[in-house]
């Protein structure tokens, strides 16, 4: 099934005429063999093949200096100048100066380009969305406390970095016309339309073995005319590939006539497709659905779970003190003190984590298993220390390094997971069922946070299932709806392979 349309479906016939004449004009070259169409696609634009085509032909190339980016436009000279007030932490504000340059220019050069987004109302990433509706559709998945952030940024940039600048010149900028409503939809803009280029793939071998575990920074954002009319599916049929002279658009298999060429933003779950692009994959069409369990969520199931032994224990004695057994004030306090020294232990444990990883983190976890099996290892292995083990993990500073990736790997896919200690299954368990609980607003919806771990309890389940109710749902609503079935499809099976 192909991709929720990132656009609704409008009329801009004049529009697009305007848009392929200025492709022709800037020199970018389209097969004969597609056609950019409001027919036959999943959104307001795409392409579609109007012959048959074969893997490795070049379905259009675009020369450079048609690419809109901060070097690009009239007013790169200025933004060159200033590069260094410029600075922040997105490394988007050159780009969306220009933009905001280019999109109020009646005379800009990029004008047919940009007149395809008249008012860029219609994208509809959560940013755009009230809070009351990311915090009640999309609860639990993560992205409203994304959103937060971006928002937060973004106003930062434009207050602090963006807005001086454009004081600095007011022959080119105005606060008045270039707002920070118009600064923030150009961001939604670039979000869902720009393209990244990879960094350079060659060098030194040496220098790649040293620093193989760091990553390269990612080229600044830039606009790609034509590229960005192709729609998303994570199963595509073509690519950009990119050459020091022009960009190229490549077909990856056989596309038959009549079919729509997508392109691919990358391996992205449905709620990094929510958050970024304002649209998502259909179930189950997306393959790359992923599931968080907070790091915050298995500290909580490691002191709920030593906590809970401790608390059986002393209530056991009280029963049997109360039941007329002969327990002596000193076994009493025996037991009162190993429950201190426990505690303190679980406490220690849950410290030393903290230290060496973020609480703000998360486990992520696929259809197939843990992706960060590495991480969630290490962590299972503090959190059920000995103390002995404890003093010696702080004296040497840590564990000695070890080959195990493969073995790690396996013991925390779906095929691994049963088959771990069950201290580690009732930490991942436990997590779990605190992170389904997060997903609720109140309710019963989700059985398994009350300890029916089958599933069947679970609204979003039943509701996808429910042809007649899934029509009956706005647009966010179905969307919403897709991120949080398809993460919380995830958490039921990890509660069901770690069940003891």
């Amino acid at each position: 099934m192909a991709t929720a349309a990132k656009r609704p479906k409008v009329e801009g016939s004049e529009r697009l005429q305007n848009f392929l004449q200025w492709c022709r004009t800037a020199g970018l070259v389209l097969s004969t063999k597609v056609c950019v169409s409001t027919e036959g696609t999943v959104a307001d634009y795409g392409m579609v093949a109007t012959d048959d085509i074969h893997d490795g032909e070049v379905l259009f190339t675009i020369p450079r200096s048609a690419l809109l980016h901060q070097g690009t436009t009239k007013v790169s000279a200025l933004l060159e100048a200033g590069k260094q007030d410029l600075q922040s932490s997105s490394g988007w504000v050159p780009l969306l100066l220009a933009l905001l340059h280019e999109y109020t220019t009646p005379q800009s050069r990029w004008t047919p380009y940009l007149s395809l987004w008249p008012d860029f109302s219609a994208l509809d990433q959560p940013m755009f969305w009230s809070r009351a509706e990311r915090d009640g559709l999309l609860r639990g998945t993560g992205v409203p406390r994304a959103v937060e952030t971006d928002l937060s940024n973004i106003q930062r940039e434009y207050q602090h970095v963006a807005l001086p600048f454009m004081r600095r010149h007011p022959d080119v900028w105005s606060p008045g016309t270039h707002t920070l409503q118009l600064y923030t939809r150009l961001v939604a803009f670039v979000m869902a339309y720009s393209f990244t280029e990879p960094r350079g793939e060659d060098g030194d071998e040496e220098e790649d073995d040293e620093e193989e575990d760091e990553e390269e920074a990612p080229g600044p954002p830039m606009m790609v005319p034509m590229a960005d009319m192709l729609n998303h599916v994570s199963r595509h049929n073509a690519q950009l590939e990119f050459t020091a002279d022009s960009l190229k658009m490549v077909s990856m298999r056989y596309i038959r006539r009549g079919e729509e060429v997508f392109n691919t933003y990358g391996q992205l779950a449905n709620a990094q497709l929510l958050h970024m692009y304002g649209f998502t994959e259909p179930y189950p069409s997306n393959a790359n659905d992923t599931a968080d369990v907070p790091v915050s969520n298995l500290l909580a199931a490691a002191r709920r779970g030593d906590g809970a032994e401790g608390a059986e224990k002393s209530v056991n004695a009280q029963k049997a003190v109360g039941s007329g057994a002969e327990l002596e004030r000193v076994e009493l306090e025996q037991l009162v003190e190993a429950r201190v020294e426990l505690e303190q232990l679980v406490e220690a444990r849950v410290e030393l984590l903290s230290e060496t990883m973020q609480e703000k983190g998360a486990f992520v976890f696929s259809e197939q298993g843990c992706l960060t099996d590495s991480e969630l290892h290490a962590a299972l292995k503090v959190l059920c220390m000995t103390k002995e083990e404890l003093v010696e993990f702080r004296d040497n500073e840590g564990w000695e390094e070890d080959d195990e990736d493969d073995e790690t790997s396996h013991a925390f896919s779906n095929e691994g997971l049963p088959g771990l200690k069950a201290s580690w299954k009732r930490l991942i368990h436990e997590a779990t069922r605190l992170t389904l609980g997060s997903y609720r607003d109140g309710g019963a919806e989700d059985g398994a946070a009350d300890g029916d771990t089958d599933g069947d309890t679970d609204g979003d389940r039943l509701l996808m299932e429910d042809e007649a109710a899934l029509q009956r749902l706005s647009s966010r609503q179905g969307k919403a709806l897709q991120v949080r079935y398809g993460q919380k499809r995830i958490l039921y099976r990890l509660l069901e392979l770690t069940q003891s």
